[in-house]
């Protein structure tokens, strides 16, 4: 059996079934809990939490390794910051929606382009 989002063989199983279709289990969950960027309460809890810490937040490593690569170009397209860190476009959009949350970054376009870029 194979997820119709992904592609990726399903053990006989633990196949999960969204609205018709044949997911895997990371599919399923993305399906259920879509990333939000433009959360207010989400940002108001990171910074709640920053200030609480009282200190900054730690990143996880492709968090940081979104920010650094950020640094360095000053903006990339998501398409290609996905073919950098090598990892799937739902995994992106969930670290960017974190750091979104955390202030760290922001979208803008650039000449009809989606860019993510340092806030």
């Amino acid at each position: 059996m194979q997820c119709v989002r992904c592609h990726q063989r399903i053990e006989k199983g633990e196949e999960k079934e969204h609205h018709g279709q044949v997911l895997c289990e990371d599919c399923y969950m993305d399906a259920l809990s879509p990333a939000r960027a433009c959360d207010p309460w989400a940002v108001h809890s990171a910074k709640s939490f920053e200030r609480q810490k009282a200190g900054p937040v730690e990143l996880n490593a492709t968090q940081q390794k979104i920010l650094d690569i950020l640094k360095d170009t000053g903006g990339i397209p998501p398409g290609a910051l996905v073919e950098r860190l090598q990892i799937k476009p739902a995994d992106l959009e969930r670290e960017i929606a974190a750091l979104r949350h955390m202030e760290k970054v922001r979208g803008e376009l650039r000449q009809g382009q989606k860019f993510i870029r340092l806030w």
